[in-house]
């Protein structure tokens, strides 16, 4: 069942809500439910009622013909055609179909935020050993620690049916990305005017957890999930600073391990503060620790509910603003992106509200998340204040990397209503293309590796 309006979705599709500390795991005959009615990783497989959006057929599962690795992705759906526009003259015929942060920056920009409507493709997909370990472990999946860990599950997607905000949200986290990736791009924050400056980054990813080798008892006797690593490339003022993060699979027994390395200094440092709402690397203040990759670390701080599910028009096959035909001049704008280059699709979404615990803090008392029900990639965030105003709001424009496969963003973007400024991160059009291919080992993340790589 599909609801337009964020409410708690029918217990025939998802099961009855809970406590974390209380769900029940999936029953088989639940699990048989994947490949079959629901897609390997939980979606709903067939079209929504109107057809606007289709049945999942598979996804992208070859490449483009004369694609090869290394390229910037040319784009499967290159001849589709916009559909519709909207824009401040119509953005009220279509408030079903948006979140109230989208529906706040056709407020905020009223003469130029603006969403192309593309024909809804469901191109997601990822490799069979994926689905495979996603079916295997989905009875034996369990959330530890109040929420705040997770064990008896690997490679997959663990809650493929979730009962709760907690196990969506840890879906998002432990979504595919590949196993050993190095990637280069940067960010910029573009002034009120629109002027900005180029921060660039080498980044590496090593994720034990999605290793075909990993299974639920090697996880939990290293309680490694991934292993990140990124160096400042540019500017000059910046280069060097570098920073290593241990994430841990159970964040109680061990919370996440974080080094710094400060080229100025010379010096490697633990870097405990690495989390919750400490301001972003060189993102003059306009995104917390946690936002990076849409939301990252202990989900400890907060409530999680799970609303249910929505049908939302939201950034997807984002290969045009993908491209190597575009400069960071053609992308950066004042206010906002430039929306001629950014492709919205209408896609079901799983909505978690995430709410603040009393007696913790953090700068945000409120999130909504909107995640992609074929991908489990969070693709847009709605952020309220501690006066319950809405503060920020975050897209993340996503592709399927079809060399993979695996569905990720190529450009989150992090809206800041108040400054009338944003941040985008991932900007990667003139730079050297992800590498998937790599094979990184445990000693490349190491402090004394961060040492070697900031110098």
């Amino acid at each position: 069942m599909i609801i337009r309006k964020p409410t708690l979705i029918a217990a025939a599709f998802c099961g009855v809500f809970a406590s974390s500390s209380v769900l029940a795991k999936i029953t088989a005959d639940e699990a048989a439910r994947l490949g079959k009615d629901l897609t390997p990783i939980g979606a709903e497989k067939a079209a929504n009622n109107d057809g606007s959006i289709p049945a999942w057929d598979g996804g992208i599962t070859t490449p483009p013909a004369g694609y090869k690795p290394g390229m910037h992705h040319p784009d499967p759906f290159a001849d589709d055609k916009i559909l519709f526009t909207i824009d401040k003259s119509n953005v009220a015929e279509y408030k079903d179909y948006l979140s109230p942060g989208q529906i706040e920056l056709f407020n905020t920009y009223p003469d130029t935020f603006k969403m192309n409507i593309y024909p809804t493709r469901r191109s997601a997909s990822y490799p069979q050993f994926v689905y495979d370990a996603t079916k295997k472990y989905a009875t034996t999946a369990e959330l530890v620690e109040g929420g705040n860990g997770i064990k008896n599950t690997a490679v997959g997607v663990p809650f493929p049916i979730p009962k709760d905000g907690l196990e969506a949200i840890w879906n998002h986290l432990l979504r595919f990305r590949g196993l050993s990736i190095e990637r280069s791009g940067g960010q910029a924050a573009p002034t009120a005017s629109g002027s900005y400056n180029y921060v660039g980054f080498d980044e590496q990813l090593l994720v034990e957890y999605s290793s075909p080798e990993a299974t639920p008892e090697k996880l939990q006797e290293s309680n490694i999930l991934f292993k990140f690593k990124q160096k400042v490339t540019e500017p000059a003022r910046l280069a060097g600073t570098a920073l290593l993060v241990h994430e841990t699979m159970d964040q109680i027994l061990t919370p996440r391990q974080a080094w710094t390395y400060n080229s100025g200094q010379r010096r490697v440092r633990r870097a405990p503060n690495v989390a919750y709402d400490a301001p972003g690397t060189a993102a003059d203040s306009l995104r917390t620790t946690d936002d990076f990759d849409m939301f990252n670390g202990s989900p400890n701080r907060y409530n999680w509910t799970l609303k249910g599910k929505q049908e939302l028009y939201i950034p997807y096959n984002s290969y045009k603003l993908h491209s190597d035909k575009l400069s960071y001049d053609d992308i950066l704008q004042a206010g906002h992106i430039n929306p001629e280059h950014v492709r919205y699709e209408k896609h079901r979404v799983w909505v978690v509200e995430a709410n603040l615990k009393e007696g913790t803090r953090h700068i945000y008392k409120k999130r909504v998340f909107y995640i992609d029900e074929d991908s489990w990639q969070v693709h847009v965030t709605d952020i309220y204040d501690n006066r319950d105003q809405m503060y920020r709001v975050a897209m993340a424009h996503g592709l399927n990397y079809y060399e993979v496969p695996t569905h990720w963003s190529t450009l989150e973007v992090y809206h800041d209503l108040n400054s009338r400024r944003y941040l985008a991160i991932g900007l990667d059009n003139q730079e050297k293309m992800y590498d998937f291919s790599q094979s990184f080992n445990d000693n490349e993340f190491t402090s004394s590796a961060l040492r070697r790589e900031g110098r």
